[in-house]
């Protein structure tokens, strides 16, 4: 099995964890970016806030850390705030691509809750960067469509608006024709969404299909 290195970087506008997959051979690596929650900003401390959900989180799929640079950034401040900062997370993606092997053609967007309504914030902001987007739970339906392969996995936040996030995003169920379009719902509630989403191998085999 792979090991992987957890390292704070403070260095760009927002700081975040780095998570590094040691294997050997060369060239580019995917990398997964992940946008946190509302519970997950300061204060709480970042390595905390970083690993609570996510694919940082201990017990989520082992494919996150063998297969992806994981780039994990932290918010100044609690609330609905990633498309404030839409540029900076974009900055740090192309930052580790070029600092630590990103693949330019391998690079994902994923975020749960508020991270979720980021995920299509920073899309739309800058669709060039991203293979596919993977939304956990998203509280909102986005303004438009990203025109980038999705995976929504939705929960007791976006439930309610099943439909408009199907009709904006011609979603599909997996298994019916779905693949760059994909709605799936266990029916658990918003945390079990995004653990049980984050445990399971099956998105990340679905990010790892898509290339730039």
């Amino acid at each position: 099995m792979f090991v992987h290195d957890l390292t704070i970087v403070s260095t760009l506008s927002l700081p975040f964890l780095l998570s590094e997959p040691r294997r050997e051979g060369t060239g580019p690596r995917p990398l997964l970016c992940f946008l946190h929650g509302l519970g997950e900003g300061p204060p709480t401390e970042i390595y905390a806030g970083m690993t609570a959900h996510g694919p940082l989180k201990p017990g989520s799929s082992h494919l996150a850390t063998e297969q992806f640079i994981v780039v994990a950034p932290q918010l100044p401040a609690r609330g609905d705030l990633w498309q404030h900062h839409a540029q900076s997370v974009c900055e740090i993606v192309s930052y580790v691509q070029s600092s630590y092997g990103g693949d330019h053609g391998r690079t994902y967007l994923t975020g749960f809750s508020f991270g979720g309504d980021g995920v299509f914030d920073v899309a739309l902001h800058d669709s060039s960067l991203w293979a596919a987007l993977w939304p956990v739970d998203p509280t909102r339906v986005p303004q438009s469509d990203p025109c980038l392969p999705v995976w929504l996995s939705s929960g007791e936040a976006s439930r309610p608006n099943r439909s408009r996030f199907i009709e904006r995003l011609r979603l599909r169920l997996p298994g019916n024709g779905a693949d760059d379009r994909v709605y799936y719902d266990e029916g658990l509630d918003h945390v079990g969404t995004a653990t049980s989403a984050f445990k399971s191998d099956r998105v990340y085999n679905w990010l790892l299909s898509k290339q730039i």
